[in-house]
């Protein structure tokens, strides 16, 4: 298995580093940093990988001519082979050196998704969706979506979804925003959904709304007509009933009031993980309430992922939130501070690995972004910007030994890249051609 295992960096374009004078052996408390937004697999093998670098430095004007002093904001995109070669990278979601504009739509909490013909899409909130070549080399269509806020006139947008994933078949499972959930005047991610047609350049497929959130208590008069339930579109009244958080407590109450969804994913063809997570406060939210809801293709909650304790397996340490699906074997898994997680497809926990446990406390340096359609988990290390594939084997019960066997070889690869590419303070950095979309 160990050939399988691979380690690849998230690296940033030298010419970017030398435009804006990036100091990269700077402490993130000077105000720049690097942060992964989302790792995703390809049918063919390959890897992409969506990262953020920012600077944004107190007193300096918005207006600053000067890049090397100048704030700043990229997302870049990379392209891995499946033998784990760096083959394309691409700059977006800000305006090139020239003062160009990005094509790409910028957004919160954005993803990635290989749709079935090969297109990456990227999607954030509010329902922005970009479609981009498997090269990297052109974006090909562009559905964005408005922010909706009170007291302003509603413009029709183009919107589709602020997060895709994709099922056996081929489908797409979309999570995207409504108005007016918990009685508050804005958009929060609401909806689960699931389209059956293609999205391409000149194709936005319906989205046919299995499961809500939260209810929704106001709107702002204009339903996004291509988000449809029961074939209208949601509204007030139109919508599936009733909500997860409802179903989950019997009725609404006060430890559900303002929770957030997290990203659906499939567990098969017609049954879907979808996280939801009570709110968060700034003094600590360990022991708040949360759920991993089993959701069917008609909309039924049919059960949760089982066996987390609310204090002990508490996802809100450090914000881990992601679960990873592998739905040709069935398998969800969830990576904490607390352990690496493993259920079937009927929601029984199959495997728990501590980090308390020595050989798999290094786990608490990596978030879990998702399963390759190969089943092969993907982790980011966080400090050190670093990809880890890790091929999950066939028997859930071999996990352990699997992830042991990868932590180490982990260790090896990195050794062998910090030879081959210098990093400065685990930054990397390569000299090939970024293109900007």
């Amino acid at each position: 298995m160990a050939d399988m295992i691979q380690t690849l960096p998230l690296a940033l374009p030298a010419s970017l580093v030398d435009l804006h004078r990036i100091d990269l052996s700077a402490l993130y408390s000077t105000g720049w940093g690097v942060e992964a937004s989302d790792v995703v697999g390809a049918p063919n093998g390959e890897v992409y990988a969506l990262y953020l670098v920012y600077r944004h430095t107190h007193g300096v004007a918005r207006d600053e001519p000067d890049p090397a002093k100048a704030n700043f904001g990229y997302r870049l995109i990379a392209r891995y082979s499946a033998g784990g070669e760096l083959l394309a990278s691409a700059v977006c979601c800000a305006p090139d050196s020239e003062g160009n504009a990005s094509a790409v739509l910028n957004g919160s909490d954005m993803t990635l998704c290989v749709l079935p013909d090969g297109t990456l899409a990227v999607s954030g909130d509010p329902d922005s969706t970009t479609l981009i070549t498997p090269d990297l080399n052109r974006v090909v269509a562009g559905y964005e979506g408005r922010a909706r806020r009170p007291f302003e006139e509603v413009s029709p947008d183009d919107a589709f979804a602020s997060s895709i994933s994709v099922t056996p078949s081929g489908r797409l499972l979309c999570a995207t925003t409504e108005y007016g959930v918990w009685d508050r005047s804005i958009q929060i991610l609401n909806l689960v959904g699931v389209a059956d047609g293609a999205l391409t350049s000149t194709s936005k497929p319906a989205i046919e709304a299995l499961a809500v959130l939260g209810p929704a208590r106001k709107s702002d008069g204009a339903p996004r007509a291509h988000v449809r339930y029961r074939g209208r579109p949601v509204d007030l009244e139109n919508r599936p009933r009733p909500a997860l958080t409802e179903r989950v407590t019997g009725e609404t109450s006060y430890a559900w009031d303002d929770s957030r969804l997290g990203r659906p994913v499939p567990l098969a063809e017609d049954l879907f993980v979808v996280p939801f997570f009570a709110r968060t406060f700034r003094s600590g939210s360990r022991g708040q309430p949360f759920a991993f809801a089993l959701v069917n293709g008609q909309g039924e909650m049919t059960g949760r992922l089982q066996g987390l304790h609310e204090w002990n397996d508490s996802p809100f340490t450090g914000s881990c939130f992601a679960v990873a699906a592998d739905p040709r074997r069935g398998r969800a898994f969830h990576l904490n501070r607390y352990g690496l997680y493993a259920w079937g497809r009927d929601g029984v926990l199959r495997a728990r690995l501590d980090t308390q446990n020595k050989a798999f406390t290094p786990l608490t340096r990596f978030t879990l972004t998702a399963c390759s359609p190969a089943g092969d988990l993907l982790l980011v290390h966080r400090k050190q910007h670093l990809v880890l594939c890790i091929p999950a084997p066939d028997d859930l019960g071999d996990l352990a030994s699997s992830v042991e066997q990868a932590l180490r070889t982990f260790a090896r690869q990195r050794t062998a890249l910090k030879g081959e590419w210098s990093p400065v303070n685990w930054h990397w950095t390569h000299t090939s051609a970024a293109r900007h979309l």
